[in-house]
């Protein structure tokens, strides 16, 4: 574990294949969060959502951080503020398509 550095910025993901289908920054999701999780998933679930960035954790699992489509403060989720990007797993979206798209 010699290579692990907890303060390293770990690099975004360009693209990531999600069911057979490219998916990248831009791209609307419909968000379908697993059973059992907290209120977050509750509230958003059935919403659509755009893909802000595709990040890897240092287990090399991938996270789609996400926008929500009708959230005022959308912008400040593009920009990367808390509170308004939210993190979802690739199993736990449904491909809606390209931003202004309906897939």
């Amino acid at each position: 574990m010699d290579d692990w550095d907890p303060l390293e910025e770990r690099k975004k993901l360009e693209k990531v294949l999600a069911m057979g289908v490219e998916l990248k920054p831009g791209d609307r999701v419909r968000l379908c969060p697993r059973h059992g999780g907290d209120i977050f998933d509750i509230a958003l679930r059935g919403k659509s959502a755009t893909v802000a960035a595709i990040e890897q954790d240092y287990e090399n699992r991938i996270h789609l951080a996400v926008t929500i489509d009708d959230d005022p403060g959308r912008d400040l989720g593009l920009d990367g503020k808390p509170g308004h990007r939210f993190f979802f797993s690739l199993e736990e979206v449904e491909i809606i398509g390209p931003e202004g798209g309906n897939g």
